[in-house]
């Protein structure tokens, strides 16, 4: 199943410069998803991360693995797409996160969520981030879905 940034705003609520997901590749419901941002130097960021040595945040990084998981969960519930419009995901907790490798402009960085465990109104997801196969970072992510 392949999303496209419209599709992706239909599902969440941001908007740029802070909609972290380009494109959903592949997703099976309440199991996984894989989804991707490109890095571009124009990316707001890098004004001030780093002017001289453009390094893209960790922070970042997770927030678009937290948008891709958002996504994940939304797709997995079955209610319809009115009732969904009323939700939102907040994210409860990231755990065990992990910078392994630095993300710069021009990378293509690609997301692969995964549910945990899931109960009810909360999902618990590992992710990982990935350029070009190498693993830049990792965390477990907690989010619980709540009417606005």
């Amino acid at each position: 199943m392949i999303y496209n940034v419209t599709d992706i705003q239909k599902i969440l609520p941001h908007r740029y410069p802070f909609l972290l997901v380009d494109r959903i590749t592949e997703m099976t419901k309440d199991e996984m998803i894989i989804g991707y941002k490109n890095i571009s130097i124009s990316e707001p960021v890098f004004q001030g991360h780093f002017p001289d040595h453009p390094i893209y945040p960790g922070v970042m990084i997770l927030e678009g693995m937290a948008q891709a998981g958002g996504i994940l969960a939304f797709q997995s519930m079955d209610i319809t797409d009115e009732e969904k419009a009323n939700k939102v995901v907040y994210f409860m907790s990231i755990d065990r996160a992990k910078f392994r490798h630095p993300v710069k402009p021009g990378d293509k960085l690609e997301y692969h969520m995964s549910v945990a465990k899931h109960k009810g109104n909360i999902w618990v997801l590992e992710g990982k981030a990935f350029v070009d196969g190498i693993l830049v970072s990792e965390a477990e992510l907690k989010a619980m879905i709540v009417d606005k």
